[in-house]
């Protein structure tokens, strides 16, 4: 039955009528509100006092108390159509995030000329200890109304650095030396800048040296600290940062401002040393505000129709990779647009097949399981509703895509429509590369950079497999 809002009228509102409201302060709150009105004293407030549970000043959450008093008044007491005259308010004590608040109002006496109600408000917590007293004289609506409860827009947070726990999983780990590919365009020197101020690489910056002092000046950063190799042009800078990991120079390579392809050529020469057994293949670590972690897709960049033994590299690489973050035994989902196998498709044979080889010990350290569609994949929900059982199912921590296309279709969705932030990384050479695209922020940058770094650390621990290729 759907529900309805009735107002109270001022010919019936009667003096001791009253209504009531319990809610409990939550932090995403005082984030909201912080948003709403553009106070950032707030999230400063709650920062600063998070570890105790309060909030320093009692007006800084105590507007959240009014503000429920503010409700009570336009849907119940007297409800729709009334409006604030005056409301005069006593902030008594200061309002725990996490404390549940009850909120009421009390009709305390009428004004038949004027049409004006006047109330006695309060917020109290659970013990009884009055948060906020007020008294409002509101103008009560002459006219019955009830319609049906709205529906209201749903709030979802968007914070940024949401893979800030990347570069905090770094601060023990010593800085790589990093061959910053040809890094010509702001965003690419700034983000190997701040990827040096945080400790996670040690630059050295490989191109025209004329063209990156010009871009450094533009950005307004100074890169006098650095170690700079000076190039003829693109395919030059690649070749002399790839000779720099294999001499021993850099322990690994970050992308610039060239194209992918020029760095590849010069990664995949037979002579550089970088090649492995392994097929190269990138990977994603996105943060998606509506989701509640971080998930790895891959393969977006690299290979465009991966064949069977391809994909299980690819699957490695991610395992790998999500090892170094710290999984045990991640969860890998190979998608496809069903979840059951269909000869006709491809993807769902391919998935099957990788199950088994999983079986096999050809695929190592990870649970596999496929095909899968992305909604059952990520959603336990809809996974049930399937009637899947599996422990990947709705939890997987991998998310294995059949083809380039659909995977970068994928990854521009979630970063363009769904707010996502990504971090990317090349798997399957001796090193890993940091391969960001040329539009990425210096903040993309910086935790792709984190991501090269712990990545590292478990290749030098004995954590990846990756063999030299004979």
């Amino acid at each position: 039955m759907e529900k309805m809002l009735e107002n109270k009228t001022f010919d019936e509102i009667q003096i001791g009528d009253s209504a009531s409201v319990t809610r409990a302060l939550r932090l995403d709150d005082v984030d909201t509100w912080a948003a709403v009105t553009g106070n950032v004293n707030l999230t400063f407030l709650r920062k600063t006092e998070e570890m105790s549970g309060t909030i320093e000043e009692a007006g800084a959450s105590g507007m959240w108390g009014a503000a429920l008093i503010s409700t009570l008044i336009g849907t119940q007491l007297p409800g729709l159509g009334s409006i604030t005259k005056s409301v005069q308010i006593d902030f008594r004590h200061k309002l725990a995030v996490g404390t549940k608040v009850t909120a009421t109002v009390k009709v305390t006496d009428k004004f038949p000329r004027s049409g004006i109600v006047k109330l006695d408000c309060l917020c109290a917590d659970s013990l009884g200890r009055e948060l906020l007293v007020a008294a409002a004289e509101i103008l009560a609506p002459k006219q019955k109304i009830r319609q049906p409860i709205t529906d209201l827009p749903k709030v979802q947070l968007r914070r940024g650095d949401r893979l800030h726990s990347l570069v905090e999983k770094c601060e023990s780990l010593d800085a790589l030396k990093t061959a910053v590919v040809h890094p010509c365009e702001e965003e690419a020197l700034i983000g190997a800048i701040e990827a040096a101020e945080r400790n996670l690489i040690t630059p050295i910056l490989v191109g025209p040296e004329n063209k990156i002092r010009l871009t450094a000046d533009a950005a307004g950063v100074d890169i006098s600290p650095f170690r700079l190799v000076s190039t003829e042009h693109s395919h030059h800078s690649a070749e002399l940062a790839v000779d720099l990991v294999r001499n021993g120079e850099a322990e690994n390579l970050m992308k610039g401002s060239l194209h992918t392809d020029e760095l590849l050529h010069a990664v995949l020469r037979r002579e550089a040393g970088l090649r492995t057994e392994r097929r190269l293949s990138h990977c994603f670590c996105l943060a998606v505000s509506t989701y509640e972690r971080p998930i790895i897709l891959t393969d977006a960049a690299i290979n465009i129709v991966p064949d069977l033994i391809a994909k299980r590299d690819i699957c490695q690489n991610a395992i790998e990779l999500a090892h170094a973050l710290g999984y045990v035994e991640p969860k890998v989902a190979l998608l496809a647009a069903v979840e059951v196998v269909n000869p006709t498709m491809p993807a769902t044979l391919d998935a099957a097949a990788l199950c088994k080889m999983a079986d096999r010990g050809q695929i190592k350290g990870g649970l596999l399981d496929g095909p899968l569609a992305f909604d059952n994949a990520i959603d336990e929900e809809a996974a049930k509703t399937k009637g899947i059982v599996s422990p990947v199912a709705g939890r997987a921590d991998i998310l294995v895509v059949p083809d380039l296309e659909a995977g970068n279709m994928l990854a521009k969705q979630l970063t363009f429509m769904a707010d996502a932030e990504a971090a990317g990384l090349l798997l399957g050479t001796r090193v890993p590369i940091v391969l960001t695209s040329r539009a990425d922020s210096a903040r993309t940058r910086l935790a792709s950079c984190a991501l090269s770094v712990l990545m590292a650390d478990a290749q030098r621990r004995g954590g990846a497999m990756i063999m030299p290729a004979e």
